[in-house]
Order: C-alpha cells, then sequence, then structure tokens
C-alpha cells in the first residue's frame, strides 16, 4: 500500500540531486540533450538547495522548461519531500558520508530508488546495516556506485560470466580486472571522498577494520571466498603477458563484485576470485615501471592517513566542483580488459572481453553512465528486488544495453 501511495503521487520519473556541482551539471546537460526538457517523455527535475544556483545552471545549459526542487541534505523533511515526488533520485553529492545519509533514508522508507556516484566503503557499509532491509521492504532499488566505479567492472564481469556460460557451459572461477589505458582527470569530488575516508577512519579506528576486510560489502554472515586485499607488489599477468600494478579503484570495484556475487547466490561457486590492476608493461622495464607504481601508491596512502598531510593534500588536489575544460573530458576514453578462466590452468574453458568509454573516466563517461542508471531504474521492467543492491544486481543486462546504446559504452568478447 504504501508503494502505491507514493507512486501514485510522483511528478517526476527522475531528479537530479547535486544539479550545480561540476558532475552534477554534466548529468544535466546529458538527459536534455538526451531525453529533452522534462515536459514530455521523460519526466525529470534538477535538485539543490540554493534556487539561484540552479536557476543560473539552467541558463548556461539552455534547458529553461526543466523544473526545480530545492531541498537540503541536512532537513530530513525536506529530503522526504523530494522524494515523495519522484520514482528515483539520481546524486552526485559527495563525500556522500557528509551529505548523502539522509537522503538514503528517506528514499528507502518511501520506496523510491537510488543512485549515486560514491566509493566510500565504510559508508555503504553503514547503509547496508542501516537500510538494506527497509529497503527490501519498501522496494527502493538503493545502487551506490554507478560511475567508472564500479560500472566497468561489476556489469563487465556479468557480461563475461554470460558469454563464458555461451562459449563453455560453465562460469569462471577467476576473473582478473586490468585496466589498458585510460585518459582524463580525476575528479575532485573522488578526491574529497577519498580523503574525507581516511579523515574517518583516523577518528575512529574501527573503521580500519571495515576497509581491511575484502568482502566489506557482503551480506553479514556470508561466507567468504579465497580473495586477499589488493597488493601493491608488480604481479606479471600470464594471460595478458604484462606485468601489473596497482588500479586506484580496485578497493572500492573489488568489493562491488563481491557483493554482487553473494546477493546473486554465489553462482560462480564459493572459490570464485577477482582482482583488479593495471596493466604496465613488458619485460624488466615494465617490472621496474610496475614497482615503483606500487611504491608510489603505498607512500601515496600512508601519508595520506597523517592529518596534516591530508590538509595539505586537499589544498593542492583538485576540489569537488572543480574539473577540466569541455575539450578535455571529450578527448578522453578508457579501456578495460577482463579475462576469465574455469578449471586448473584455465582447462576447463577461457574467455577475454573488452569495455570501452568514449569520454573521460572521471567526468563524461561517468556522468553518462550514471544517467542511464537512473533513466534504467525509472523506465526499465526490472525483477530485481529492493533492497542496497549493485548496478548488475539491479539493473544487469537492461544497463549493459542502455549503456550500449547511448552512452559510448561498448562491452565486447575479444581473442
Amino acid at each position: 500500500m504504501q508503494q502505491q501511495t507514493q507512486a501514485a503521487a510522483q511528478t517526476f520519473d527522475v531528479v537530479v540531486w547535486g544539479a550545480t556541482g561540476f558532475t552534477g551539471q554534466i548529468v544535466v546537460e546529458y538527459l536534455y540533450q538526451k531525453y529533452g526538457d522534462g515536459q514530455q517523455g521523460l519526466k525529470w527535475a534538477i535538485a539543490g538547495r540554493d534556487s539561484d544556483r540552479l536557476t543560473r545552471v539552467k541558463e548556461t545549459i539552455g534547458c529553461d522548461e526543466v523544473p526545480v526542487l530545492v531541498a537540503d541534505s541536512h532537513d530530513p523533511a525536506s529530503m522526504v519531500e523530494m522524494v515523495e515526488k519522484t520514482s528515483v533520485v539520481l546524486s552526485t553529492v559527495g563525500p556522500y558520508a557528509l551529505y548523502g545519509s539522509q537522503l538514503v533514508a528517506a528514499c528507502a522508507e518511501s520506496g523510491t530508488h537510488y543512485c549515486d556516484l560514491t566509493g566510500e566503503v565504510q559508508w555503504m557499509r553503514l547503509m547496508i546495516e542501516a537500510h538494506h532491509d527497509q529497503a527490501v521492504a519498501s522496494g527502493a532499488r538503493i545502487v551506490h556506485t554507478c560511475g567508472f566505479d564500479s560500472i566497468p567492472s561489476d556489469l563487465g564481469v556479468l557480461f563475461l560470466q554470460t558469454q563464458m556460460q555461451l562459449a563453455h557451459g560453465v562460469y569462471a572461477e577467476s576473473v582478473k580486472y586490468r585496466l589498458v589505458k585510460a585518459a582524463g582527470a580525476v575528479s575532485g569530488g573522488t578526491i574529497a571522498s577519498m580523503l574525507n575516508m581516511m579523515d574517518e577512519a583516523s577518528k575512529n579506528p574501527g573503521l580500519l577494520d571495515v576497509l581491511a576486510d575484502p568482502y566489506a560489502l557482503n551480506p553479514i554472515n556470508t561466507v567468504s571466498g579465497v580473495d586477499q586485499n589488493e597488493t601493491s607488489t608488480p604481479v606479471y599477468d600470464e594471460t595478458l603477458q604484462q606485468w601489473v600494478g596497482p588500479f586506484v579503484m580496485a578497493g572500492i570495484n573489488t568489493r562491488v563484485v563481491r557483493r554482487s556475487h553473494a546477493l546473486a547466490g554465489m553462482p560462480y561457486g564459493m572459490g570464485f576470485g577477482y582482482e583488479e590492476g593495471t596493466l604496465i608493461g613488458e619485460g624488466p622495464k615494465g617490472y621496474l615501471k610496475a614497482l615503483l607504481a606500487g611504491i608510489s601508491t603505498t607512500i601515496g596512502t600512508s601519508l595520506a592517513a597523517i592529518d596534516p598531510m591530508r590538509t595539505l593534500f586537499s589544498r593542492w588536489l583538485p576540489k569537488p566542483g572543480e574539473g577540466p575544460a569541455r575539450e578535455k573530458r571529450e578527448s578522453g576514453f578508457f579501456e578495460v580488459i577482463l579475462h576469465g578462466s574455469a578449471g586448473q590452468d584455465g582447462n576447463g574453458g577461457s574467455i577475454k572481453i573488452k569495455v570501452t568509454g568514449d569520454r573521460d573516466p572521471g567526468y563524461g563517461s561517468t556522468a553518462k553512465m550514471i544517467a542511464e542508471a537512473a533513466v534504467c531504474l525509472a523506465q526499465d521492467p526490472l525483477t530485481s528486488q529492493g533492497g542496497v543492491l549493485t548496478p548488475s544486481v539491479a539493473m544487469g543486462e537492461a544497463l549493459t544495453q542502455r549503456l550500449i546504446a547511448n552512452a559510448g559504452l561498448s562491452f565486447e568478447v575479444i581473442d
């Protein structure tokens, strides 16, 4: 009954929360270009706490007819009022641990679907514990990590396993993700979220246990698999014949993929293993570059754990609301290879797939990914139940097809 009443009161399919931010404006521009001004077809609106700034966003983009909603993340009543007007809330407001909890709570209670760009493992764990059961009951699909972290990883594994079944009749027991190449800037919002995560851990040492757990996002009492924490030590990839170094998003993506596997009932087996890294190069030169990348990552992480150094980093690095010029975003790209195998040494079959994006991963592609995720949640006939889900569990093949058709991503089997 609650879902029927809420649905009857809805005015919009999608509300973009955080439309005045740098990434939020890219999302708004994309929705306007792809789906129009919200008056027919997809009914959408923009939202934030400052009506004047929202109006300026509309003037800048030229989407004068797009409706505006005003709400405040620290005002629970205004959050409830906003979410009850829409089927889906798309949030670009981070760090989410600082600004996202009231919104997720309102969505879980009202049955409104939700998607965001968070990579804050500790906050995601908190949202799972606080709101998963409630979201199951209300039917709300709460879907974190709907950008470069972690859609290429999560949907990439789903695509690989589907193709593995078609080719070999089994699932891959081991999947490895390799960032081949990418061009673009790191998101200021991502940096702010990472620094905030470090800050929270320094104040609450118990969070270190969460961050150190490779299965931190799995449902409680789920049997863990074979995976360990990411390593900064060079690893040689026999399949691709290159040395592999660390990948900055691995600590987020791997945990999302493992949650997907657990929520799906562990179809790939109790011993399913998944890991990520960056392809560095061949031979001694490749090894040395991978070693230096690992050392740099270790030093950077260690320094970020020190309070004064985080303050310095926050001054030097891009801040939320900052980002690259349009030309740089549109000339950016990413390419990822995932390879999976079954049986000892792959004798049960193996497969390789490639996932690509036609914009820079931190902004251009990410904005298109989350926009299509929101439209998918709003309009596609999904069969998943409510809960704090992952992109592949909540939307699966429906989102993959949207990303291929509309958002410049490709998923393909390669030799």
